[in-house]
């Protein structure tokens, strides 16, 4: 029987922001407000970063009406691979992100983008077709309306693609909350202004505990 649980590894994941471009996030996202979008992308991005995760960027028609990738992701990562498509649809059908995939030896792919039933069911289920275990961060992927997204998920959660928010993402990655609680607790605030009261909580709970012991 196949593992139903396959847990995301720090050591093993590689994270995929396809097409997060100012042109496409503008025009076609419809199933989230673009301030609310794009916090979600950072969120994931800033996930990927905290957890030390290799990360390749891919843009397609960059100099046409779907205009450069998000600056907030050229500055996060200005080391990362980043692939220009001249015109595969399919990022998978590119050779150098594909190799860029290679050369990361991981083997599960996080995967957002825009829009959510090409830029990212296309390359997620190639790569599943590849071997490759797939994770497709629901919130940090956008398109024309919710029926669509819908459709599109259902159509790689039946393939194997696993479908989870960013949020999920960083927990599944982080485990434990001893594991550096105070750099977790800041990833989460910095974008969960809500969750700045449970961080509080968690801390002002330690600080007691540690009172106690001493």
């Amino acid at each position: 029987m196949a593992d139903l649980y396959a847990c995301i590894s720090k050591e093993d994941a590689a994270v995929l922001l396809v097409d997060h471009q100012t042109g496409l996030i503008s025009g076609l996202v419809r199933d989230y407000g673009v301030d609310e979008f794009k916090n979600n992308v950072l969120a994931l991005a800033n996930t990927a970063k905290f957890f030390n995760l290799p990360v390749i960027l891919s843009t397609s028609f960059e100099n046409g009406p779907n205009g450069p990738l998000m600056q907030e992701l050229v500055e996060l990562f200005p080391n990362a691979p980043k692939i220009s498509r001249p015109g595969q649809i399919n990022a998978w059908d590119n050779e150098d992100f594909v190799k860029a995939i290679e050369a990361t030896g991981r083997k599960q792919l996080i995967i957002a983008g825009v829009v959510t039933d090409v830029c990212v069911a296309f390359p997620a289920l190639s790569a599943l077709k590849a071997g490759y275990e797939v994770f497709v961060v629901t919130d940090a992927s956008g398109t024309f309306n919710q029926q669509v997204a819908n459709a599109a998920l259902m159509r790689m959660a039946h393939a194997g693609v696993q479908l989870m928010n960013w949020f999920s993402v960083a927990s599944e990655l982080q485990r434990d909350w001893r594991n550096d609680s105070e750099g977790f607790g800041a990833l989460l605030a910095s974008q969960l202004p809500g969750y700045q009261n449970v961080i509080g909580s968690y801390m002002g709970a330690q600080g007691n505990l540690g009172r106690q012991n001493n």
